[in-house]
């Protein structure tokens, strides 16, 4: 559980690494780099590791017993793939052992104002989803470097209906990353009670991730995991 003003002072290494999903969806990945990704996530018990959906029955086996979730993306990246390829690939994901699914939502639909397209397509993603796995966690990636304030806050209320668990900033894989404006927005236009909030992209030091947690993110999507959770034990020693 994080502090409710979340900084430097408040937080402990364990906490930080709670916080991230550690990533591991570079296209040139070898079974060698998910399986030592995934051990790296062991080792710093981080909250979960997020994986191409070709490496999910990999990766659960990995990490089985460590108290590491599994999560796996859909649609990824674009997510222009038909509702139905979505709700499918999400099954074999649950199928293989993912408990975490971040699916892209529908960016030319959205662009296109077509709202109610963006909420069923949601909303058939999380209803198959958790009718298989009722602890399943939906996080829906918005890709914010491609849209307007107006295209976000939709975007955000459609997930919000679909009855989604988070909204996410990015893929990774586009034109930019996390910012704190994104962040703070997303924050705003969604009940906390409800939806929760999730930054990715660009987040490499311990400075960025707390900043980001300042600015209403409660999960990180990052791949500097070790980096950062070496650096906050460092910081922490040094105080000493």
């Amino acid at each position: 559980m994080l502090p409710e003003s979340p900084a430097f002072e408040n937080l402990t290494p364990e906490m930080v690494a709670k916080t991230i999903d550690h990533a591991l969806l570079r296209p040139d990945m070898t079974t060698d780099d998910v399986v030592s990704g995934c051990r790296l996530c062991a080792q710093y018990k981080t909250a979960s590791v997020c994986v191409r959906p070709c490496d999910v029955a990999l990766a659960a086996q990995e990490l089985k017993g460590t108290g590491v979730d599994v999560g796996t993306v859909i649609g990824f990246p674009h997510g222009s793939t038909s509702t139905q390829a979505k709700v499918a690939e999400s099954l074999q994901a649950l199928e293989d052992g993912a408990v975490e699914l971040d699916m892209v939502v529908n960016i030319g639909r959205l662009k296109s104002n077509d709202i109610d397209y963006v909420r069923r397509d949601i909303a058939a993603v999380v209803r198959a989803s958790k009718g298989r796995l009722a602890a399943c966690c939906v996080k829906v990636i918005l890709e914010c470097s491609l849209l307007t304030d107006d295209e976000k806050v939709k975007a955000c209320g459609a997930a919000q209906e679909a009855g989604a668990d988070y909204v996410k900033t990015s893929t990774g894989f586009s034109t930019g990353g996390a910012t704190l404006g994104d962040l703070r927005l997303m924050r705003q236009c969604t009940d906390p009670d409800r939806v929760r909030v999730k930054a990715s992209g660009g987040i490499r030091s311990l400075d960025d991730l707390i900043a980001c947690l300042q600015a209403g993110a409660d999960r990180i999507g990052a791949s500097a995991t070790a980096a950062i959770v070496d650096e906050m034990r460092a910081r922490k020693e040094n105080q000493k």
